[in-house]
């Protein structure tokens, strides 16, 4: 007994309902952003136009969008690309039809031109078309995905470990995607096919972490057969803190210098990736295993009555 108190260095166990708490404020707010604010639902689920441009100078978002008014194309956004030089122009609504596609983006081109000055010109980079259609199916591909990989999860871990422990690692994974997505709908960034890739990606890394805790928790409990449950998954988390804070650490560190160096490109699934290893780590932690002590009384081992 005196030797498990030196090993606990953290009582995760004692905390574990101040962090559900924290998390259900959080999750209470992404919720709401998501009812009531929604996602900002990009060009791959909306459907519309793309247009991107590169001028000679830098060119501001403001001028670009009197510059384009006389169009009365409806609903543009207009954003940098990685420099002031360089814009992408989405039009939300749009007539089919790959002659419309091409003739908008003549259109805008030609409206543009007077920004770039006598001696400047405006670059055609390129243009791309979503229809509404498309933009459905490729929402209820991506939410089909999420789901499946869910039930996988459940499926897998429940076979390796238990139905308790499955529990555990669905819920602390729901967790993360709800709290991303929240995340997303509070800023109003653009929701993209590129975010759910790294929201998937997010799941991944998330179950890992968890697989690691819960792996060494099965191990505590046939080491230490005699002590609560609660006393098992303290040792085991406190056990797996430095190589879940090391691995998560140094991801962090690549996913900075992505943020920073990436470009426009890589941005958004550099941030998602970024913000789902901070809450994925929390929540290995916190959730995923608190989550398996409320599924049966935390007092003892499961196997303490059967022990001579």
């Amino acid at each position: 007994m005196e030797l498990i108190e030196k090993e606990i260095k953290i009582d995760f166990v004692r905390r574990r309902f101040i962090a559900f708490g924290f998390s259900g404020l959080l999750l209470l707010i992404s919720i709401g952003s998501l009812i009531f604010q929604g996602l900002n639902l990009g060009i791959d689920f909306a459907g519309g136009t793309l247009v991107q441009v590169r001028f000679d100078k830098p060119v501001s978002s403001q001028q670009v969008r009197e510059a384009l008014s006389p169009l009365n194309l409806g609903d543009v956004v207009v954003q940098d690309f990685g420099s002031p030089e360089e814009l992408l122009i989405r039009v939300e609504r749009r007539a089919q039809g790959l002659d419309r596609q091409n003739q908008l983006a003549v259109q805008v081109v030609e409206a543009l031109k007077p920004l770039a000055g006598e001696d400047g010109q405006v670059d055609l980079r390129r243009v791309e078309f979503v229809g509404p259609q498309v933009g459905d199916e490729l929402k209820e591909a991506g939410l089909l995905a999420m789901l499946l990989s869910m039930l996988a999860i459940l499926i897998y871990v429940a076979v390796r470990f238990e139905f308790r422990f499955a529990i555990g690692a669905v819920v602390a994974l729901l967790h993360d995607v709800i709290l991303t997505m929240g995340f997303f709908s509070l800023l109003q960034k653009e929701f993209t096919l590129v975010v759910v890739a790294a929201l998937l990606t997010v799941v991944g890394y998330s179950l890992n972490d968890t697989i690691v805790v819960f792996d060494r928790v099965r191990e505590e409990m046939k080491r230490l057969k005699k002590q609560p449950m609660d006393k098992i998954v303290n040792v085991a988390v406190n056990r797996t803190l430095s190589r879940t804070l090391v691995t998560s650490l140094t991801t962090i560190l690549v996913l900075v210098a992505l943020l920073v160096f990436g470009g426009q490109v890589i941005h958004d699934f550099s941030l998602t990736l970024f913000f789902g290893v901070v809450v994925g780590t929390y929540s290995s932690i916190f959730v995923a295993s608190s989550v398996v002590l409320l599924m049966k009384p935390p007092a003892r081992n499961p196997d303490f009555d059967k022990m001579p």
